[in-house]
């Protein structure tokens, strides 16, 4: 089953309480909740009201989104991390393949990622918690070749991927990434952007030839995953409940 949602970060500008009846009231059922506002790492305290919020709304917390490199931030940034995840009630913690692209990460510093992804999963394992790696220019799942030789590397069941669009990305490619990603894929961050990127955001209905097959793909094998609303235009609390109920009707209607 897909389970709709949102990436809190959409709304830095909101309180946590905020957050939670934003996606209450849109009819979503999910919030991967940030690391860089909402729930510091470290910020225990934190992380435990947020728990208690999103559950007294009925909602569940998808992840925990950090923004910790692997292969680049200091390791001892891993161990709070991952109690502020267990707190919040994460089942996966969302972290970047390092900070270069696969084209500029030397031999090393590819190596370096990989033994610091290995590093996590062995942490967050321990506390029943997955390593879900986001799939972003300028880190090394920054093309399919790199993402899937990645996990490979990598090698453990513990460390999933996440896969969210490129700006303007054709549909045909968009599955081919989706494919080789399954049945390990845990998380779509679903947003329309046009060829500009993230200056270009686009209401989410305007990509419906993308999202509906790829929601179908995800959808195909029965398996409870993901699908979070990300960079509404303007940052709109009244946009983002317009994408809300697009990708509520998506999901209700799979055959359009």
């Amino acid at each position: 089953m897909i389970v709709p949602g949102l990436v809190s970060v959409t709304f830095r500008q909101l309180g946590v309480p905020e957050v939670v009846r934003l996606v209450e009231e849109a009819g979503l059922s999910a919030i991967e909740w940030g690391g860089d506002v909402h729930v510091p790492a470290g910020d225990l305290a934190a992380a435990e009201a947020t728990r208690k919020l999103t559950a007294q709304a009925g909602l569940a917390v998808a992840a925990y989104g950090s923004y910790y490199r692997a292969g680049h931030s200091d390791p001892a940034e891993l161990a709070p991390v991952v109690r502020t995840a267990a707190v919040l009630g994460a089942p996966l913690i969302r972290v970047w393949a390092g900070k270069l692209g696969s084209a500029e990460a030397s031999p090393d510093e590819r190596a370096a990622t990989v033994h610091a992804l290995r590093r996590a999963a062995e942490a967050a394992g321990e506390l029943g918690i997955r390593i879900a790696v986001e799939y972003h220019r300028n880190t090394l799942t920054d093309t399919l070749a790199s993402a899937t030789a990645l996990f490979g590397e990598v090698d453990r069941a513990e460390v999933v991927p996440y896969w969210q669009p490129a700006g303007g990305q054709d549909v045909g490619s968009a599955l081919t990434e989706v494919r080789a990603l399954l049945p390990d894929l845990v998380t779509a961050h679903v947003f329309s952007w046009g060829p500009g990127g993230g200056q270009d955001r686009l209401p989410l209905a305007d990509r419906e030839d993308l999202w509906r097959p790829v929601l179908a793909e995800l959808a195909a094998d029965g398996r409870d995953r993901f699908a979070l609303v990300e960079f509404v235009p303007e940052d709109s609390p009244a946009i983002f409940r317009r994408d809300a109920a697009v990708l509520r009707e998506w999901l209700a209607t799979p055959d359009g």
